[in-house]
């Protein structure tokens, strides 16, 4: 019991890098039309600043699974609390002082998007590694923590901008810092564990000819697109579904995408050991198909919306879920394993917005059809999860 105590410190700074993170994806999307108004910066470089974020990701995903086990983790998750507070200051500054401001923000966005590619790789094992019981419980409650972050953006963002204006977004930039600054301490003093012994964990190209791998790698990839793709055109889905202002359109579509999705991992954080891991993202994935089916194809606004919120509910514990189950059946995978599930959850994450949207402009700006065809990705989840479930029984 004392030891365990002794973990909660790392817990906190773990909670912490997750809502660093959910910082780093989401505030700058908030400033999009303030960069066009003040920087004169045209929509279409607007729309590279997310492509560069999620690139730098996924490349920072690769690269961990080569540098964080001969480093060690401490010295990774302190820098990437150091990037993310350095880019966010950045991100305020450069822009001002540079004579073109557009490269300020990309080189602001490349640094804190490196610092949340190392949060999403070393935050888990860390997590993982500590002598806690019920680990996928822990797992599932440690990533609700991305969830309250991103409403936490959101929703004080959104309350400082009405209160002192968008002008003033650069003292907000600055007051988001402190957070991962304050997380460096935390970092440095908490004890921290290796999930497996130096030279014991799995190589790249051993895992890979691993078949359960493979299925693990899809189920994140469908994780990653199931989530991404509706979160990511919520706001958009809300704002032509019910023909709502852009701030409530936020509000509802994904806020309330957020809260749900925060919900289902907290519930599964307290209850998961009354619960199969496996049956219940199964049960998950099917929801999640309906929900993708509900808001594509309902006639009614208002049941597309409850589609788009449920469908946070339904997706909320399969990243977690699908660390955890990676976890218990390759438990010699290592760092490598954690951060090759995250380059495929990033992976999908990306292609799966790009082709709604995609798809949604060939269809004369529809984005029902979008969504419809996203349908797939939740679909290919239940059947990876189906052939896992026959090789676990």
């Amino acid at each position: 019991m004392t030891e365990n105590r002794k973990y909660q410190k790392t817990l906190a700074a773990c909670y912490l890098g997750f809502v660093t993170q959910a910082i780093a994806a989401n505030y700058a999307p908030l400033l999009f039309l303030t960069f066009q108004n003040t920087y004169g910066i045209s929509l279409r470089k607007i729309a590279l600043i997310p492509a560069v974020f999620y690139l730098t990701q996924l490349l920072t995903d690769l690269g961990a699974t080569r540098f964080t086990d001969k480093i060690g983790y401490r010295i990774c998750v302190v820098t990437s609390q150091m990037l993310s507070a350095a880019g966010l200051v950045l991100l305020a500054v450069l822009p001002q002082i540079l004579p073109v401001p557009f490269p300020g923000i990309l080189i602001a966005v490349i640094f804190y998007a490196i610092g949340s590619g190392l949060v999403e790789v070393l935050v888990s094992p860390i997590v993982e590694a500590c002598p806690f019981e019920n680990k996928d419980g822990r797992m599932s409650l440690l990533h609700s923590f991305y969830c309250w972050g991103a409403v936490g953006v959101i929703l004080s963002s959104a309350l400082f901008f009405a209160a002192f204006g968008t002008e003033n977004w650069r003292i907000l930039t600055l007051i988001w810092a402190l957070v991962p600054l304050v997380n460096v301490f935390q970092f440095l003093t908490c004890p921290m564990e290796r999930l497996v012994k130096d030279g014991e964990g799995l190589p790249l190209r051993r895992l890979l000819r691993l078949p359960l791998m493979w299925t693990m790698i899809l189920l994140m990839v469908c994780s990653g697109a199931s989530e991404a793709a509706m979160a990511q055109w919520a706001s958009a889905f809300t704002e032509s579904a019910l023909g709502v202002s852009k701030t409530i359109g936020d509000l509802a579509g994904p806020c309330l995408f957020a809260v749900f999705m925060g919900i289902s991992r907290m519930l599964y954080g307290k209850m998961s050991g009354k619960l199969n891991l496996a049956k219940t993202m199964l049960l998950s994935g099917s929801l999640c198909v309906t929900c993708y089916l509900l808001a594509s194809l309902s006639a009614f606004p208002v049941l597309g919306l409850i589609g788009c919120a449920l469908c946070g509910f339904s997706v909320g514990i399969m990243w977690p879920g699908t660390i955890s189950l990676s976890s218990q059946k390759c438990p010699k995978g290592g760092t490598a394993m954690f951060a090759l599930l995250a380059l495929a959850g990033d992976f999908g994450g990306t292609v799966s917005p790009a082709m709604v949207g995609g798809l949604s402009e060939l269809a004369g700006g529809n984005l029902k059809i979008g969504l419809l065809a996203a349908t797939i990705f939740p679909i290919l989840l239940v059947v990876g999860l189906l052939v896992l479930n026959r090789r676990i029984e």
